[in-house]
């Protein structure tokens, strides 16, 4: 199946990433097809080194694959030292996003290469990184990650200080007059979801909560329908 879906535009919505680093791999296809049915917006695919966290994952291989079996927007998030060395090779395995981190090596020059292929661009920041550490690339982005958890393990608990982070770069997206999208990752669910929308997010990454969940396409309804006051 050719993928028809390209990754969108700020919407005014809340999207919803689905991250197969927590899907069982046996029956990956399966476990996509059953999040894509429940309504998820992309599919989150976390790309690990062994450098830049302590921990490896997927490959091109994997993203090629996706891309002709979901029309679901491959959103691939590069947790590695050297993005340059990643950039072509997942752009052309059928990227429909790349995020970088604002920690790694050469920053402006992988966005700017991810651009170049025609791929929407993303940057990442961890936990103890200061918002601001965004500013010099706003004008070459159209995402914002914030990690709500330290980068390369799934499962982990919603950290409470990603609050105040995710609320400054709500505003200085905002004042900077560009759509960009305000992405949240890391422990995710029912119960944090609404305070990462609270807080500013447009855009919310769920993995353990969905995939191990009994029921991944209920757990992905229940993240969507989660309420403030919960």
């Amino acid at each position: 199946m050719k993928k028809t879906s390209q990754f969108p535009c700020v919407n005014g919505k809340i999207s919803i990433a689905p991250s197969i680093l927590s899907a069982d791999l046996f029956c990956l296809g399966e476990e996509v097809k059953r999040v894509e049915h429940a309504g998820a917006d992309w599919l989150h695919v976390d790309v690990m080194d062994g450098h830049f966290v302590p921990n490896l994952s997927f490959g091109p291989s994997i993203v090629r694959s996706l891309n002709g079996k979901t029309n679901l927007a491959l959103d691939v998030h590069l947790m590695v030292e050297r993005p340059l060395l990643f950039i072509e090779p997942f752009a052309k395995a059928g990227a429909d996003l790349l995020t970088v981190h604002a920690e790694a090596k050469d920053v402006s020059a992988a966005l700017a290469k991810i651009q170049a292929l025609g791929v929407k661009t993303g940057l990442s920041i961890k936990p103890d990184t200061p918002a601001t550490s965004i500013l010099p690339y706003l004008e070459q982005l159209d995402l914002v990650l914030v990690m709500s958890v330290q980068p390369g393990f799934g499962g982990q608990s919603f950290l409470p200080q990603a609050i105040k982070q995710i609320q400054t770069v709500r505003q200085l997206i905002d004042r900077s007059g560009r759509k960009i999208w305000l992405e949240v990752d890391g422990g995710i669910n029912a119960t944090t979801a609404p305070v990462a929308v609270a807080a500013g997010a447009d855009a919310l990454v769920a993995g353990n909560a969905i995939f191990s969940s009994a029921d991944p396409a209920e757990a992905l309804k229940q993240i969507r329908q989660a309420k403030p006051e919960i």
